[in-house]
Order: structure tokens, then sequence, then C-alpha cells
């Protein structure tokens, strides 16, 4: 039915080979992340509302402010441990109300939809690694079985209440997206209440309990467009901590074309043939999803080519 996505799909933004091994074993052993943590090489950086310090370089590349440990910001509690790389150099986050202050002008604040774009491969995944931590310390400070404060344990990847004795782990939901076509080779696509006007973009959801990804592909594109969809094909996942989704994309084939949207979340949903949507985004009707989304690889893979650039909004 269609061409193997999984090895013609463009690289997809925050998914590259960082080079950074998680060590997930060293997260309990509290002497040898004390050792990691003074140690020369070390590096550390802020995260502070899902945002972080990047700067440019000479060479025109751009990168995580980072420093050693012992310039760091001070904090005990909500240090988090990354990984480490091939080098034996060992990354932290700090989890800070604001972000430093910086004397070199050129470093700024960035979220992860502008840096993802950015930074290299070890930069944009200790970024996405911090900033889901981040949020899922932020908002989950409670124990959900027995309501007293929880505290931080294992590097900030477990949540533990010493009242219960329950331990909480990182949230990650997974959420399909999807690419739509039809018989005649047209795309769907829809625009969300909330976008602006012109902005299109694939269809996607979050999965239900009890619920495969390829219903959830099924139940979401018919609830949504009022399309019924046949054929699911998986193609590749990215980490989206907005706040925190693990995006899972898939190609599906319609078998109706008739679009009834619910109102909710679409406004309205189109079909596209190449030659419609190349001409909707040449005079500007149609704005393409940002850069950084696998959505935007999803249309690629069906286009044939590269998108146009979105503009920020």
């Amino acid at each position: 039915m269609w061409s193997d996505p999984v090895h013609t799909i463009a690289p997809i933004s925050l998914t590259g080979e960082s080079g950074i091994d998680r060590a997930a074993h060293h997260r309990l052993d509290e002497a040898w992340l004390a050792a990691a943590w003074s140690h020369p090489t070390t590096r550390v950086f802020v995260v502070s509302g899902g945002q972080v310090l990047i700067d440019d370089t000479a060479d025109g590349r751009t990168e995580l402010v980072m420093t050693p440990s012992f310039e760091a910001p001070v904090t005990e509690q909500h240090r988090y441990f990354l990984g480490t790389d091939a080098d034996g150099v060992r990354y932290f986050a700090l989890q800070k109300d604001t972000l430093p202050g910086r004397m070199d002008a050129s470093a700024r604040p960035a979220g992860l939809r502008e840096a993802g774009l950015l930074l290299d491969d070890r930069d944009a995944a200790l970024m996405v690694h911090a900033v889901a931590l981040e949020n899922w310390q932020r908002t989950h400070r409670f124990c959900s079985r027995c309501g007293e404060r929880t505290g931080i344990a294992a590097a900030g990847h477990i949540r533990r209440c010493a009242a219960c004795g329950a331990e909480h782990y990182p949230r990650t939901d997974p959420a399909v997206i999807m690419a739509v076509t039809d018989a005649e080779d047209r795309i769907l696509l829809g625009r969300q209440i909330h976008w602006p006007e012109g902005r299109f973009s694939t269809l996607a959801g979050f999965v239900e309990p009890g619920e495969s990804i390829e219903q959830t592909v099924r139940r979401e594109v018919f609830e949504e467009a009022g399309v019924t969809v046949g054929d699911v094909q998986y193609v590749a996942s990215q980490p989206w901590p907005f706040p925190s989704s693990l995006m899972l994309g898939f190609l599906a084939r319609a078998v109706s074309v008739d679009i009834r949207v619910d109102g909710e979340e679409l406004h309205e949903a189109r079909w596209f043939s190449r030659a419609e949507l190349r001409a909707a985004f040449e005079s500007g009707e149609v704005l393409p999803p940002s850069g950084i989304s696998i959505a935007a690889r999803l249309i690629e893979l069906w286009y044939g080519e590269p998108l146009p650039k979105a503009r920020p909004w």
C-alpha cells in the first residue's frame, strides 16, 4: 500500500543519536552521584519553566549554556542527573525558579520549539530530558495515593512518599499523530480551534485506557473529522514534552471521505491534493506546521519534498 516510510522519512527533531548514555544504574548510588557532581569535567545547565539558556558560537553553531558544577547555582534537591557521554563527561540539569543572569549578552532563553531546531543532537537530547523532568517535578509534588508531599529520589527520576511508601515515576502520555490519505492520494489536514487562521496540520489525539494505538488512530480521526479509517501503518515516534507526551506517528488510509468536524477540537478539516496544498502554501492560505514537529515530517513523507518554513505563532 505504501513505500517503507521508516527509511524515507526526513530526520525528526529531538530523536537523533545523542551519544548520551542515561546511565540509569547510577541514579540510586548517592556516593557515585556526589563524586560525579564534584568532578571537574561535569557540565551543568539550568532549566526553568521549560526554558534554558542557549548561545551562538563563533563557528555558527548554537549550544546549551553549560558550566562546571562548581560554577552552577546552588541547589541540592532539584539536581537531575541526565547521563554521561563517550568521553566520561557527566551532565546534570538544575531546576530553578528563574534562569541565571549572564554577563555574556549573546546568551538568550529559549524553549524547545526554538532550541530544538538549533541545537545539535547531544544538546537537544539533554534539553528534552531536562524539560520533561522539570515539568513532571513541578506538577507531581504530592502523592496520588494519600495526598502527602513527596520527596525527590533517583537523581530526579522518582518521587517517594514518606507517609505511605508509594513511589511515583515520570509520566509519559502516548499520543497518536497521523497522515490520513484517501483513495485519490489526497491528505486530510485540520485546523484546531485555538490555532491561527490558515494553520493546518495532521490530526492527533491521546491513547485511552484499554486501547491499542491502531484503535486510537481510527477513533480519533472519526471523532474529530467524521472520516472512517482502515489500514494503519506505524512510521516513527517523537518525544514531545509539551508537557509530557510521546508522539507515535502513523500513515492511515481512509475508507470514507465525507468530513464532519467535531467543532470542539477541530474548527475545520480539508482534503488536499499535492497541487492544491502547494498552491495554498504559495498563496499563504495554508500555513505549514512547525518544523520541529513530527507532523511536518509525516506530511513531507506524502508531499515528496520539504515543506515551507513555518512562521512562528
